[in-house]
């Protein structure tokens, strides 16, 4: 049986509970309703100390994923952004942030009586607190072989947006990537309503040509990915040709590296795309080299782009 990290504290409402207090009921709505928001961040330890990762960036996904479900944000996103930072400094080593909005009340219909909103804000050591205390083994892979779904279309306009980083906008996802887990792969990519290629479940994708140009799908059938964002400035900032454009499954096939983006993997190499390798087989020297620059970029050690970065202990 797992067991809960005694040491940590989330942020719950206003106040700093025990990591095991801090609880909702099973018959909740947003438990049953699948109506919970949430928004996750990257924690990095720099030469000033722990620092969130584009964390004003992540503020503003936050409330637009509670305007698109139509979650009311009583608390303004210079009050969470100080929840924040102090979660973090009251949880040293964490290395993850997850801010969560959701409907408390206990309900019988898909529209809640009681509209409350709580907000809750952990800030943790992923592989310490949860994986560890988890039973069974933990999928790790520092290379990917994907798997292009061929079966659904994930993406639509008619539905919930995938701008909205809702629990139930992952349910389909996770039944296909689970699919493509028990198949060998360790990832799989979605596609769209027109059968472009749209994300992964929680990543999003980019492929480089031979001329070293990055492309990935435009952001109206994506999550509007902080990482994503980040390496699209990066790369334009650089001086690299960036295209978002519709991207046919059949071209990951053809291009000279592939790689997913998200808070924790950063630039993550694919290998393979269904059996076949990406290249040469091995993670290619543009998803490298971007990998190398965000995570510089996230230590605050470049000055031209300090502003992404939030120090816990904000002078």
């Amino acid at each position: 049986m797992s067991q809960t990290p005694s040491d940590r504290r989330i942020w719950l409402d206003g106040s700093l509970v025990p990591w095991d207090q801090a609880t909702v009921h099973v018959m909740s709505h947003s438990h049953q309703r699948g109506s919970l928001v949430f928004d996750f961040m990257a924690v990095h330890e720099t030469a000033r100390g722990a620092a969130v990762f584009r964390l004003d960036e992540h503020l503003a996904r936050f409330a637009r994923s509670n305007a698109l479900v139509g979650l009311p944000q009583e608390r303004s996103s210079e009050e969470l952004r100080a929840a924040v930072l102090e979660t973090v400094r009251a949880n040293p080593g964490a290395k993850a942030v997850k801010m969560c909005a959701y409907l408390p009340s206990v309900e019988v219909e898909v529209v809640p009586m009681d509209p409350r909103v709580s907000v809750s804000i952990a800030a943790y050591d992923p592989a310490r607190d949860i994986i560890a205390r988890n039973a069974g083994t933990a999928h790790v892979a520092r290379t990917l072989s994907i798997w292009i779904e061929k079966e659904r279309r994930n993406r639509r306009d008619d539905i919930m947006p995938p701008q909205a980083k809702v629990a139930a906008n992952y349910a389909s996802p996770m039944v296909a990537k689970w699919r493509a887990r028990k198949n060998g792969y360790d990832e799989i990519v979605l596609v769209d309503e027109d059968g472009f290629l749209a994300e992964a479940p929680t990543c999003n994708v980019f492929l480089v040509d031979a001329d070293g140009a990055l492309r990935t799908p435009p952001e109206q059938r994506v999550l509007l990915g902080i990482t994503r964002k980040s390496l699209l400035e990066l790369a334009r900032h650089d001086g690299r040709e960036v295209r978002e454009e519709p991207i046919r499954p059949d071209e990951l096939f053809e291009a000279a590296e592939v790689f997913l983006t998200a808070t924790t993997a950063g630039c993550w190499p694919v290998v393979k795309v269904d059996g076949k390798p990406v290249g040469d087989g091995q993670p290619g020297p543009v998803t490298l080299a971007l990998g190398q620059r965000l995570a510089s970029v996230a230590r605050g050690e470049e000055p031209a782009f300090a502003n992404w970065v939030a120090y816990a202990e904000e002078a």
